[in-house]
């Protein structure tokens, strides 16, 4: 049974007339008696007495018109919804991301897919590093932006783009510009960083350059979430490393010095993954 065998009905139930029903609808008479014997034989009962002048509602015909002409419109807004999400317009899609691109690199991302699909709703989490992968396994998130690069045969990546990583230290901190920057001067200072695990290749890359200013801070406080940091940072508790995209959310009381170093970020998400909406969404990002 079809929405328009039950649209056809109920024109004919208006009309009880083939002729004036079959130039209405714009099929031809002959079509319109096909589509009505076949809804009754999928119904197994009779929707219309007819001879060769009259044409009645049986009283189950009577019933079903005054059924369906309340509860079709709730059946084609039923299934233009199964056409959205079949269609990957419509549905819920879950985001995870890194608290650094909360400000900058998710806001824009976010508008461009709800320009594009206004009917999607979009749930946005983050996550500690450890839970990351687990989460787009288990099917808690569908897709994840990461600093991390995946080494999981379970997961696709697409790399999006680098951002500078700065040393964050408050306003009226010593260090102005990167010249200020020595390994004696840094052996200093007290830091706080981010910690993401032994496998984090974003951690591994704070390691890289601390290596190349031939320091070995110890992170006396350390944090997941960078706008933590930097809200410590102001307290005066110390420096950290950060990408500069943190600036996008509080520059106000520190300042972020550029090193010549940066973090890639990535999109990833399930490989041979059948749903439309993260093909859709990866086409247009």
């Amino acid at each position: 049974m079809e929405i328009q065998q039950i649209k056809y009905f109920l024109t004919l139930a208006e009309e009880l007339h083939f002729w004036n029903t079959s130039e209405k609808v714009g099929i031809t008479q002959s079509a319109l008696s096909r589509q009505i014997m076949s809804l009754e034989n999928e119904l197994n009962l009779k929707l219309f007495d007819r001879d060769k002048r009259n044409v009645k509602l049986t009283p189950a015909g009577l019933f079903l018109k005054n059924r369906w002409q309340s509860e079709l419109p709730i059946l084609e807004m039923i299934q233009q919804q199964a056409l959205q999400i079949h269609l990957g317009e419509s549905g819920t899609i879950r985001v995870a991301h890194p608290d650094s691109l909360s400000s900058s690199v998710i806001p824009e991302i976010i508008s461009k897919i709800s320009s594009a699909f206004p009917k999607l709703n979009i749930e946005l989490l983050q996550l500690s590093y450890s839970e990351e992968e687990e989460s787009l396994k288990n099917y808690k998130v569908d897709m994840l932006f990461s600093r991390d690069v995946n080494k999981s045969a379970f997961l696709d990546s697409k790399k999006l783009s680098s951002d500078t990583l700065c040393l964050v230290v408050p306003i009226d901190h010593q260090f102005k510009t990167e010249s200020d920057i020595t390994p004696l001067s840094l052996a200093e200072e007290k830091f706080i960083l981010t910690h993401g695990g032994a496998d984090s290749t974003y951690d591994s890359l704070l390691d890289d350059i601390f290596a190349h200013y031939k320091i070995s801070p110890k992170s006396y406080i350390s944090s997941q979430f960078g706008s933590t940091i930097i809200s410590l940072i102001k307290k005066g508790l110390g420096i950290s490393i950060l990408p500069q995209s943190y600036s996008h959310y509080d520059e106000i009381g520190v300042r972020f010095i550029p090193l010549p170093f940066s973090s890639d970020f990535y999109i990833n998400w399930r490989k041979d993954d059948s749903n439309i909406i993260i093909k859709n969404i990866m086409d247009l990002i």
